[in-house]
């Protein structure tokens, strides 16, 4: 079965909210089999909905619309519908008689197009609204199935899971699930990750390979059709055993999860805590850390060493090493190397993780944009340093700075 998603609303185009909601549909259609072939964004226009719908009708089985179920004149979604079909709409009894309680309960009058929101394709099927006032509509016709959601993520997924996808799932002639591994990948560039496993990604079948990469980070998706997860792991396992022999150092996780969390949860699995002292990220490593709940349970604190004078005054890095003629500088190995070693001792950390570089856009001590240095200690061991050449802007050089103190010091708790 096909599907494709169209998302109403100007505001989307526009660009003053992001379309979420497209993205949760396709992960719920692809759990119960069914392939989104295609996404479209209209806007509150008439004459253009109902072009979005007379293609999706060409190329489509099922039609989700979210968005433009509510109580206002460009709230438009059913009624385009209703034409494109040739249906009358009508009221929802119960959806009406919600409608009519909340204003009750508030004490105020119920402003009359508000009743909009209760109404429904005349052949079509109700889908409740437990967290919202807007009913859904489930169609079959001529052969197409239409589903209306509302535009909220609130509202629109709990219509989603609890009565849209049951839907859906009554329609179909045979429920063949996708299965997924995602194996996330941390050290190794995009390009470079593709180049080790081409001839699988060139050969692929049934099973697909699709590589996604954000800064910092690479995922490789490993997707099969089965009838039950017994089938998808013996699809899927032996892939996966190749993928691994071939670049298995570069594998921080097997789902969908973050470097910083992989590292927190290792560092929590060991007892051990994490400081870091950061120059060129300003704070960004430890913002990474700190969004992941649970964090306190292995992240000590960080320190933000931005100048010289902090970096002397709270992390007893000499001045004459960071200053001067023949001095190394604050962007060096020996900087990077006291500075991690100095938050270990400072904080009482198992670990204390440094970066120091130069995020541009001009150059720093005459280095060149993009010299960083990433410096890791061990209350038990060595101290390691590593030198690398991000490019990128500014903002692209943090973060991939922050990324790769992760991705070391993740190496070394593997070590």
């Amino acid at each position: 079965m096909r599907a494709e998603i169209i998302a109403v609303g100007t505001e989307l185009l526009m660009g003053q909210i992001v379309n979420t909601n497209a993205q949760y549909i396709s992960r719920g259609l692809a759990d119960i089999g069914v392939g989104v072939y295609f996404q479209t964004v209209v806007g509150d226009n008439v004459q253009r909905m109902k072009e979005s719908l007379r293609i999706a009708k060409g190329r489509a089985d099922v039609i989700i619309c979210t968005g433009g179920l509510g109580p206002t004149q460009d709230d438009l979604t059913k009624d385009v519908l209703a034409e494109t079909v040739g249906q009358r709409l009508v009221m929802h009894a119960p959806s009406m008689d919600k409608i009519e309680q909340m204003f009750q309960a508030r004490g105020v009058p119920m402003v009359e197009s508000n009743a909009r929101q209760a109404l429904m394709l005349e052949h079509s099927e109700p889908l409740a609204n437990d967290t919202g006032l807007a009913v859904g509509v489930a169609l079959t016709h001529e052969g197409t199935h239409y589903v209306l959601l509302p535009g909220p993520p609130k509202e629109m997924k709990p219509m989603f899971d609890r009565y849209a996808k049951p839907w859906i799932v009554s329609r179909m002639e045979s429920v063949q699930p996708l299965y997924s591994v995602m194996l996330k990948f941390a050290g190794i560039g995009e390009s470079q990750l593709e180049h080790a496993l081409i001839d699988l990604i060139e050969a692929q079948g049934d099973t697909t390979i699709a590589p996604y990469a954000k800064e910092g980070e690479v995922a490789i998706r490993l997707t099969t059709r089965a009838v039950s997860e017994a089938e998808a792991q013996t699809k899927l396992q032996p892939l996966e055993a190749d993928i691994r022999r071939r670049v298995g150092e570069y594998v921080y996780a097997a789902e969908d999860i973050a470097l910083e969390e992989a590292v927190l949860r290792r560092l929590a699995d060991q007892g051990r805590t994490l400081a870091v002292a950061e120059s060129c990220t300003g704070g960004l490593l430890s913002d990474l850390l700190t969004n992941i709940p649970g964090s306190s349970a292995a992240f000590a604190g960080g320190i933000i060493c931005y100048t010289n004078r902090v970096k002397h005054g709270l992390l007893n890095v000499p001045m004459e090493q960071l200053e001067g003629v023949e001095a190394p500088g604050a962007i060096s190995e020996e900087t990077a190397r006291m500075l991690a070693e100095q938050v270990l001792a400072l904080t009482g950390a198992d670990y204390g993780v440094s970066v120091t570089g130069v995020a541009g856009p001009g150059e720093s001590e005459g280095k060149p944009v993009g010299l960083v240095y990433v410096g890791v200690a061990a209350r038990d061991g060595e101290t390691t340093v590593k030198q690398l050449q991000q490019f990128g802007n500014r903002e692209t050089i943090k973060l991939r700075s922050a990324k790769s103190a992760l991705y070391h010091l993740w190496k070394r708790l593997n070590s």
